[in-house]
């Protein structure tokens, strides 16, 4: 298509594969004309699958070719997150950046400054915003279905009895490792998007596979200015179930069981692109009481933040993440660190 935005992507792990490629290929307006990577094998099952896309052996490399896209998708370890973006801007590019946006807030500010002095589009991919059950409670709030939300439980968890290995366990927290980073982050960015911005923090992070590793096991508990109080779980070693999320409200309740579908249908090969997708056959529950409806859950669209994207490149709107949210969660992030190393519960200035 002849206008389309020309999209490069450095990494091709579960993040470019998984989730970037494919929802890019989906998205119209915008190709996926270059990836990223110095691993053979990697380069073959690109040119396999996205035939149509340049294989580039390093960022350098791609930097020296930059006239020749539109931005850039930081697809690679947390730890490389901030400095590949910072060569990016630097580069002229827009820069989308696999969330965490990076290892602390002083490297968010600094890549905030940068793109606003470079005039490049800045954002952080955030996609469980549009998960199936975030998308039905934020629908229920704007009817006013609940009531004023007085609580808001929410959980990623899963059972792994043994560690999985990976960068995320061998990198440091002083460098994005551990789950508050990976997990934390999208379940903090949705309390902050449903309930506003946080006065005060506490965190359990725990490391249950290895004493002195990183945290597998956490808690993170939210006080917003708004009153709202948020529980947020995170864990590899959980054997039992819990609600994915559960919203306590004035009038009535709302809980919802097992994980949007979407990551489990773009892990299977499926494309945003294929019908009925971000369909979620488990309903949720809207309760008050002994008064027990069932409540349809809303479809997942992770394809709506490249929309986004490509609306943003258009210079029609913002980019779908505000830079800013991204850096508010790694204040908060900051301060569950501080919160769990202290014993005490952490007041935020101004997050």
């Amino acid at each position: 298509m002849s206008g389309d935005f020309r999209m490069a992507m450095i990494g091709y792990g579960t993040a470019g594969a998984v989730f970037h490629a494919p929802l890019i290929a989906a998205t119209p307006g915008l190709v996926l004309a270059a990836v990223v990577t110095s691993s053979a094998e990697r380069a073959e099952a690109i040119g396999q699958r996205y035939p149509d896309a340049t294989v580039i052996a390093s960022p350098e490399a791609l930097w020296a070719q930059a006239a020749d896209f539109d931005a850039v998708v930081i697809a690679s370890p947390n730890a490389t997150h901030a400095p590949l973006a910072r060569a990016a801007i630097a580069a002229g590019l827009a820069v989308i950046i696999d969330k965490p946006m990076a290892a602390t807030t002083a490297d968010a500010d600094r890549l905030i400054a940068e793109a606003r002095a470079a005039g490049v589009g800045l954002t952080v991919f955030h996609n469980r915003r549009w998960d199936s059950d975030f998308l039905s409670l934020a629908a229920l709030m704007a009817d006013d279905a609940l009531g004023d939300i007085r609580r808001f439980e929410s959980r990623f968890e899963r059972w792994r009895p043994e560690a999985k290995p990976g960068w995320k366990r061998d990198t440091g927290a002083d460098a994005g490792g551990g789950i508050l980073f990976d997990l934390g982050s999208h379940l903090i960015d949705q309390a902050r998007v449903l309930f506003g911005p946080v006065a005060r923090v506490y965190a359990e992070l725990e490391a249950r596979y290895e004493a002195g590793g990183v945290d597998d096991d956490s808690f993170v508990a939210l006080e917003h200015a708004s009153g709202v109080r948020s529980h947020l779980w995170m864990s590899s070693v959980a054997p039992l179930a819990a609600p994915r999320l559960r919203a306590l409200g004035r009038r009535a309740g709302y809980e919802k069981y097992g994980m949007d579908p979407q990551e489990e249908a773009l892990r299977a090969g499926h494309s945003p692109a294929e019908p009925d997708w971000g369909h979620d056959p488990v309903a949720g529950q809207i309760a008050a009481g002994d008064d027990v409806t069932p409540h349809t859950t809303t479809p997942g669209d992770y394809g709506a933040f490249y929309r986004g994207v490509r609306e943003a490149l258009a210079g029609a709107a913002p980019m779908p993440v505000a830079a800013e949210d991204a850096r508010a969660v790694l204040a908060i992030i900051e301060a569950a660190q501080r919160s769990h190393a202290e014993r005490h519960v952490v007041q935020l200035a101004d997050e």
